[in-house]
């Protein structure tokens, strides 16, 4: 079996493998190139499985590739009989990071 690590970032959680790359929500204060500590709440090196009650004392590490927009989400608002309506955009800001290191021990 490969090993993988289960990151938290953003409120959400990941199942990430070494040289992985995903998007994560932005994080203030980090910019392309720099160097991010993800914990870590499981880790798998091919033969175990470590557990964090609730996160190991290890983190994995990741590099912040590229600051991405996602794609335009529409909100419409209307009530009816009336003539109020509303329209809104937005767009989420990403960063696209590659995994690279996870715990192995």
């Amino acid at each position: 079996m490969k090993p993988f690590a289960v990151i938290k970032t953003g409120g959400k959680q990941y199942q990430v493998s070494e040289g992985q790359e995903l998007l994560i929500e932005i994080q203030p204060g980090k910019n392309e190139g720099d160097t991010l500590e993800l914990p870590v709440l499981a880790a798998h090196n091919g033969t175990e499985l470590l557990l964090g009650t609730p996160m190991l004392s290890q983190a994995a590490t990741a590099t912040v590739l590229a600051e991405k927009r996602g794609k335009k989400v529409l909100v419409y608002r209307k009530k009816r009989r009336s003539t109020f309506k509303k329209k809104n955009g937005h767009r989420q800001t990403y960063f696209r990071i590659r995994i690279e290191s996870i715990p192995s021990n």
